[in-house]
């Protein structure tokens, strides 16, 4: 499996390459090459999508027409996605790319050609510490067949051309020609649980705790809203859990008959019982430290545990809600650090 200009593999890659694979692909890289379980996989790279793009922009512009549009257009923003959309998701790949992600995904399905696949959005500008695309692009679960993967791919571009995408670039007053997409095409965890965890408290920003959310099924029920994850706040160094909190998982999110996701009832045996083990806690925080410590910051980590109980890391990013806190400064700076104690405690005169 040789990586190319179009396709890399993620032990080829690393969040170095954030330019050229996106915030999601060099994460995974980054995960991979730290020796941390995550899920085989590729990227088809930025200068695919570049190239893709190039061509269709020949034959009508397509960067400028965003770039001309303010946030709060919003029909002229429905207008242009809904046209830019269709012509990505419609258009056809130059033969040499599609050969080169049809190769991919044989490589990558070498156990059979329909084995279930995950293709995500991962955008440049994703999961930076000042802007986050997350969530505004699309992702696309249990695709099988490499005709279904290449579509997939295709919406994923399409995609960055979301309204809300859009919006939020605009409204950032970041320039067209800095934002490009890579997508990441790896194979699927057949989830038993999955969550989020934080190696900084999020309610209190207490950098000795980690905090562990999950719930049965895809992490995609708990993303959504529909179900009340399962809480535990568990001391980095002791491993005590001072937390846990078990919630009525009602419902979960499943594999679809013939592809994408379902939400179905969850049994009334497990609805109310934790969905991780207290061992399998401790292996989650174990992992937690070893990544927080790789990156040397913060991390928000999605994770998820297959059927047969192999713990998998599906995404890491830098921990931004108390980071930016940390950066505020309480007080204006004042040039005589005595003025800033006598105002605290005299109040000005």
């Amino acid at each position: 499996m040789h990586s190319s200009e179009n396709v890399s593999w993620f032990a080829d890659i690393a969040l170095k390459d954030r330019l050229a694979v996106g915030g999601k692909g060099g994460s995974l890289g980054e995960l991979t090459r730290a020796g941390v379980g995550v899920p085989p996989g590729f990227v088809v790279r930025t200068a695919a999508f570049e190239s893709f793009l190039g061509a269709l922009e020949k034959e009508e512009a397509i960067r400028p027409n965003v770039e001309g549009l303010s946030d709060h257009e919003l029909d002229r923003i429905k207008s242009v996605s809904e046209r830019m959309r269709a012509r990505l998701e419609n258009s056809p790949l130059p033969e040499e790319l599609q050969a080169e992600i049809f190769a991919a995904h044989a490589a990558l399905c070498s156990e059979g050609p329909n084995l279930p696949l995950a293709v995500r959005s991962s955008a440049t500008t994703e999961d930076a510490e000042d802007a986050s695309f997350a969530g505004l692009q699309d992702t696309y679960l249990w695709v099988t067949g490499a005709e279904a993967t290449l579509h997939s791919v295709r919406s994923c571009w399409a995609s960055i051309y979301s309204v809300p995408s859009i919006a939020y670039r605009r409204k950032r007053g970041i320039p067209e020609a800095k934002v490009a997409m890579a997508v990441v095409v790896q194979r699927m965890v057949d989830a038993r649980s999955s969550g989020v965890m934080f190696t900084r408290s999020p309610l209190t920003g207490d950098r000795s705790v980690i905090t562990i959310e999950g719930a049965w099924g895809l992490g995609s029920a708990v993303v959504s809203g529909e179900v009340t994850p399962d809480r535990f706040v568990i001391a980095k160094i002791t491993g005590e859990i001072s937390v846990r909190e078990i919630r009525d998982k009602h419902v979960r999110h499943s594999r679809a008959p013939g592809g994408g996701i379902i939400e179905v009832e969850t049994s009334e045996d497990i609805r109310r019982i934790p969905c991780v083990s207290d061992e399998e806690l401790t292996v989650l925080r174990d992992i937690a430290c070893k990544v927080e410590r790789h990156y040397g910051r913060p991390q928000d980590i999605e994770w998820a545990i297959d059927q047969s109980g192999e713990i998998f890391l599906l995404q890491s990013r830098p921990e931004t809600v108390w980071s930016v806190k940390d950066r505020v400064p309480v007080a204006k700076p004042e040039a005589n650090p005595l003025l800033h104690v006598m105002n605290i405690f005299g109040g000005r005169r």
